[in-house]
């Protein structure tokens, strides 16, 4: 979603901030814009649509070169507004006040109407306009800059990051938070916002992260942060293990591609110190973890997209290893119906930013929910027995400090925006999990962790014999170049699978794909199947295996285009209308989604390269969903 940068200092911060924002593509933008706070005392403001390129050749293109110590920036992603010049940030009211700004004010209307009536002009579509009139307002009533900012975010409901300068306050630049993340990047003699770390990393390593409500007053000298109570507090500065060249490309072309073959390492890291003598380590998942797991009666996952998928994997594992009924939901619906919570639930959320919208809101809920059980009288002997985990790739997201339990998964930034390595360490996540719930309650045997662990541990090697496919995948992928649909089959645990392949090819490549249990093929999809519609199935040596093979000859009797990755001894033979590609051998219940996986995540990218689509940045999406 859009991104946020922004800096104080005794240099010139506007080479940093556009640097910053190339390092914030990935998040999914449409504009960009940046305004400066000169030495002058005045406020200068450039924007532009579309890639960052066009902003930098707008400032350079100016007659006098914008330099200045105090500046914000941003990337949006249109929300209220359509892409244009007009609608991109910052917003400036009457060249007082400029606003960077994150997430959705949901009351932007009614707060609209009463600064229309006092005689407020508005030149944008956005929402983020009520933000700077609205903190004008304030200023104009004799209110300093931080003053004014709290006085007016107590006007908006719905979700925000802000940063905000003054042209009459040039030693100052204030930052506030409520449903979205921002944090402060720490230097000697300068400070920045941002709202990832990715976008500082150039200038520090020195991070605090701002919580819930917090508003902060930040100089060259010193930050200051207040509280939702404008109490002064202070936040641990954090130490970021990132390096500026780890979000670089290296020898890829895309960062697509560099994460998909940085998955064998991800998962190495993902179960470093998590395994011990071929025994998972239950504490990797947080203090107290075996004393949570031990009373589990049954698994709620709630994720979104990629996530999701990952979620419905795991539903097949748990109830198929450790005969644990397994939930899992996407969390815009949950959050939005009455859920029955059942007692000894273990709440499992799965993001990669961990600020995804609609699941962090999910959390909250049933953290609410929670509270509610415990002090209300006629239930407070009835309480819910509900643990909450996280499985995120942040540290220091948000849905890590409101779970109980929280399990990182060790992928690395993720830069573009369909996801691969993150899926995978989650996959591997809630494997571990599987095992560390099996171990405390006695589900599994010795004999069966061990067998789960060894598969684990020759993951990297079989995704990199995955990888070694590429060339052959590049020429499957030449079948798609003229086609607008596809249809991806599995079962069991290969339907999630197919799910997740059929995401990634509509993300990347536009084609419209969509993805079935391969048993439902009578009960709809057949009826869309001839030589236009290629269809892509996998077929791992398992207990389903002849089944499938039925379903598969059912498409080539109509016509189809079959496109099969299979295990090395499914023995699906290849004929013209058989594209069959062997994958992988000797692959369990475990690791046999996630190899798979890797053969359509190539795909996915090829079919992209020629259909000459934004690989990284498709259009109409973002990273990280932060709104609704």
């Amino acid at each position: 979603m859009c991104g946020i940068v922004g800096g104080i200092a005794e240099r010139n911060v506007v080479p940093v901030l556009v640097e910053g924002l190339r390092r914030l593509e990935y998040r999914g933008y449409d504009s960009s814009g940046i305004a400066v706070c000169e030495s002058l005392g005045q406020l200068e403001r450039v924007r532009a649509i579309g890639k960052i390129k066009n902003l930098q050749e707008k400032i350079e293109k100016r007659d006098e070169a914008l330099t200045a110590p105090l500046a914000i920036a941003h990337t949006r992603w249109a929300t209220h507004g359509v892409p244009s010049e007009k609608n991109a940030h910052p917003h400036v009211s009457n060249n007082l006040v400029a606003v960077v700004h994150n997430g959705i004010i949901e009351n932007y209307q009614e707060i609209k109407a009463r600064q229309q009536a006092a005689g407020y002009q508005f030149e944008s579509d956005t929402d983020t306009e009520v933000v700077a009139h609205a903190i004008h307002s304030y200023l104009e009533k004799g209110c300093e800059l931080y003053d004014a900012v709290r006085a007016a975010t107590a006007e908006f409901k719905g979700a925000y990051a802000i940063g905000v300068i003054n042209h009459q306050q040039p030693d100052t630049l204030i930052a506030a938070r409520k449903g979205s993340p921002l944090v402060i990047g720490i230097g000697i003699g300068e400070h920045f916002i941002a709202s990832d770390v990715s976008a500082l990393l150039p200038v520090t390593q020195q991070f605090i992260f701002l919580e819930e409500g917090d508003i902060a007053k930040v100089t060259r000298e010193k930050v200051a942060i207040f509280d939702n109570n404008g109490d002064a507090v202070e936040r641990e500065i954090r130490q970021s293990n990132l390096s500026a060249t780890s979000v670089e490309l290296g020898k890829h072309k895309h960062y697509m591609h560099k994460e998909i073959f940085e998955q064998p390492q991800a998962v190495i890291d993902t179960l470093e110190g998590r395994i011990s003598h071929e025994h998972v380590l239950v504490s990797s998942f947080g203090h107290g973890a075996e004393s949570v797991l031990e009373t589990v009666q049954q698994v709620q996952i709630i994720a979104c997209g990629t996530s999701y998928h990952a979620g419905l994997v795991a539903k097949y594992w748990f109830e198929d290893i450790l005969a644990m009924p397994c939930y899992v939901e996407v969390a815009s619906e949950f959050r939005y119906r009455n859920p029955v919570y059942l007692d000894k639930t273990l709440f499992v959320t799965i993001s990669q930013s961990g600020e995804t919208a609609d699941t962090l809101a999910a959390l909250q809920q049933v953290n609410l929910f929670r509270k509610k059980s415990v002090t209300s009288g006629a239930d407070k002997n009835k309480a819910c027995a509900i643990s909450t985990l996280a499985i995120c790739n942040v540290a220091e997201s948000s849905l890590t400090r409101e779970s109980d339990l929280t399990c990182l998964t060790h992928a690395g930034p993720e830069i573009g925006v369909a996801s691969t390595k993150a899926f995978t360490t989650q996959l591997v996540t809630l494997a571990l999990l599987l095992v560390s719930i099996g171990k405390v309650q006695n589900r599994i045997s010795d004999g069966q962790e061990q067998r789960i662990i060894e598969g684990l541990q020759k993951l990297p090697n079989l995704i990199n014999s995955a990888l070694k496919h590429e060339k052959t995948i590049k020429i499957i992928a030449r079948l798609f170049a003229d086609k607008q649909h596809a249809l991806f089959l599995g079962r069991g645990t290969m339907y999630p699978i197919a799910l997740e392949g059929a995401l990634k090819l509509k993300e990347i490549s536009y084609i419209h794909a969509e993805a079935y249990p391969a048993g439902e093929l009578k009960h709809g999809p057949l009826a869309l199947i001839d030589e236009n519609m290629p269809v892509i199935a996998i077929a791992p040596l398992d207990d389903l295996l002849e089944k499938l093979k039925a379903n598969l000859q059912e498409v080539k009797a109509r016509g189809g285009q079959m496109i099969v990755f299979e295990d090395e001894d499914s023995d699906i033979s290849s004929d013209e209308s058989f594209k069959v590609l062997k994958v992988t051998q000797n692959v369990g219940r475990i690791t046999a989604p996630i190899t798979f996986n890797i053969a359509l995540q190539l795909l996915s990218y090829h079919v992209a390269l020629i259909k000459g689509t934004d690989v990284d940045q498709p259009r109409n999406l973002a990273k990280s969903v932060t709104v609704e």
